[in-house]
């Protein structure tokens, strides 16, 4: 999140940020489509009790990974405008590719999907 530039000076990144916060959504994200087909799976049986017991863990989990989509499209955008403008993104390439990776995933989820 910070780094010391060239004079010494601490700087905020707030791309590195941005990034680690995505990541942190796209997790949720599975956590919560994982969770959603536990759920259906639960009540084919009868039994109506959550996935986890304490709700708002659970609430939490769900709203950072339904809203991942936003935050995963809105990363996508400023990384291609840095790309194309050749402006150094200094973010490791694993963050990067797993964030852009599950954008399609999280497409195909929301879009193309009836569960």
């Amino acid at each position: 999140m910070f780094y010391i530039d060239k004079y010494g000076f601490i700087q905020f990144s707030f791309m590195r940020f941005f990034a680690k916060f995505v990541f942190v959504c796209n997790i949720c994200f599975l956590a919560s489509v994982i969770l959603r087909f536990i759920e259906l799976s639960r009540r084919t049986t009868g039994n109506l009790d959550s996935a986890i017991p304490f709700q708002p863990l659970e609430s939490t989990i769900i709203v950072l990974g339904y809203s991942a989509i936003f935050f995963s499209v809105a990363f996508f955008c400023v990384f291609m405008y840095k790309k194309l403008r050749r402006k150094p993104v200094f973010l490791p390439a694993w963050v990067v590719m797993t964030n852009l990776l599950m954008l399609p995933v999280q497409v195909w989820y929301f879009f193309f999907t009836n569960f």
